[in-house]
């Protein structure tokens, strides 16, 4: 009789336990609700509640800037770098910018004394310090953060995530044994795995044209060689970023982390990484503006020098690179001014009726289709641009539209609606007779 009643008050303050459980369950559940709605709802609220925020963490995060450096370890410890890059992030407009730099940029101090230590991807092999200050040199930036990713590391990035989507612009066909790189990829739209993504990001020329002898390259409304291989370079970030920021892929996340310890460089803290993380799931790559410095390649030393040997660089317009860096990173500064018939405009603003009449499109026929074409002009036409040059080219999957002036994001964007898609890009050429070269892919819908 005894036994029963311990058991019966045994079972009393189980039930009790249980029920004090259940209630604070129910209390956390109902406090972890409220917070995530008040830190905005969804995925991004909720990380954003799990790592301790709250409405207001997101207001004081300062836009996010970091150098990324992209290194082919097959090439040896003191390789230079394959790609140079300045990416930020801004956690409150949702904005994010690209900015390529070319390899081959002169950074020395004497253009009669050049030689080819004097190129900014040779200073990697010196210290991280040196290609970080010529950097902040170039570009004025202020970055204090930098991050050298391994080939290895997108190769396995991308088979974790089960391969990216990506349009390749161009049959890509080139061996060079001594470095055992063989690429074999297929103009269009497919799944890229590791490798191929390897050899989509290590092409700049295919095999020299025994008829030609020239070597095949990215055709120049791409932005040929380093040009073009620096587009595709950003394009295929964008992609990478867009598929691993999916909502299936947060469960990969360790797996993901245990890549980047392994292939990447960093002084970056992950407990400052980590506050970005749960805005960032919320970023889409249609707010990303890329772009190359600009500026022009040449031979150094100078004739006049009268130097043995000269060697090709990249000599970047100082002016130039000063605008574009004002565009892609502080646009909300720009100063409004007035055009010749005393509109008011602005750099970041230019999407009027008016501004549409006085830009200037190529459009070439890529897709094969003449009544595409013909409508894809219509269609530009119809919404008040000049239709200044067309002609057939080499076929391509997807619709490409090359900015090749200064023309603004928002019309950027407006001929990519009207034309119902197409991918964005930069090739800037200052002595262009026209604000952009448009081809129209085999993916333009005519209806």
């Amino acid at each position: 009789m005894k036994k029963q009643k311990q058991k019966k008050k045994k079972k009393k303050i189980l039930r009790k336990v249980l029920l004090v459980i259940l209630l604070a369950a129910i209390a956390y559940g109902i406090w972890f609700a409220y917070k995530t709605k008040k830190n905005g709802g969804g995925l991004s609220g909720m990380l954003a509640t799990v790592v301790g925020h709250d409405e207001n963490t997101r207001k004081n995060l300062p836009e996010f800037k970091v150098l990324l450096l992209g290194v082919s370890t097959d090439l040896g410890e003191n390789a230079p770098t394959d790609t140079i890059m300045v990416a930020s992030y801004n956690p409150n407009t949702q904005k994010a910018s690209l900015l390529s730099i070319p390899r081959d940029t002169f950074v020395g101090s004497n253009e009669n004394r050049a030689t080819p230590s004097d190129k900014i991807n040779s200073l990697y092999s010196i210290s991280i310090d040196k290609i970080l200050k010529a950097v902040n040199d170039l570009t004025k930036l202020d970055i204090q953060y930098y991050a050298v990713v391994k080939t290895e590391a997108f190769i396995e990035l991308v088979d974790a995530i089960d391969g990216v989507t990506f349009n390749v612009p161009m049959n890509m066909k080139y061996d060079d044994p001594t470095q055992n790189l063989h690429i074999n990829l297929t103009a269009g739209e497919q799944v890229l795995d590791g490798d191929k993504a390897e050899q989509l990001l290590r092409f700049r020329h295919g095999n020299l044209d025994p008829v030609t002898r020239t070597y095949p390259t990215y055709p120049e409304e791409y932005g040929d060689n380093d040009t073009g291989r620096m587009r595709t370079q950003r394009d295929f970030m964008m992609a990478v970023m867009q598929q691993t920021l999916k909502p299936e892929n947060i469960f990969k996340l360790g797996e993901i982390l245990d890549i980047a310890g392994r292939n990447l460089e960093t002084n970056l803290d992950f407990n400052y990484l980590k506050d970005y993380i749960p805005y960032a799931v919320e970023f889409s790559t249609e707010n990303m503006t890329t772009d190359v410095i600009p500026g022009v390649n040449d031979q150094l030393p100078p004739v006049s020098a009268g130097a043995k040997n000269r060697y090709w660089f990249f000599l970047p317009d100082k002016t130039e690179t000063a605008a574009l860096i004002q565009r892609l990173f502080y646009p909300e500064t720009v100063e409004e001014t007035e055009d010749e018939d005393g509109n008011t405009v602005s750099e970041n603003s230019t999407s009027s009726e008016k501004t549409k009449k006085k830009v200037k499109l190529e459009v070439l026929n890529g897709s094969g289709s003449e009544s595409k074409y013909d409508k894809a002009v219509e269609l530009l036409k119809g919404k008040g641009y000049e239709v200044t040059e067309t002609t057939n080219t080499s076929s391509v999957s997807k619709t490409i539209i090359t900015n090749k002036k200064e023309l603004d994001e928002e019309v950027l964007k407006d001929i990519q609606t009207t034309l119902g898609g197409g991918s964005i890009g930069n090739n800037k050429n200052l002595a262009s007779k026209v604000d952009a070269t448009i081809i129209i892919g085999k993916d333009f819908n005519q209806n």
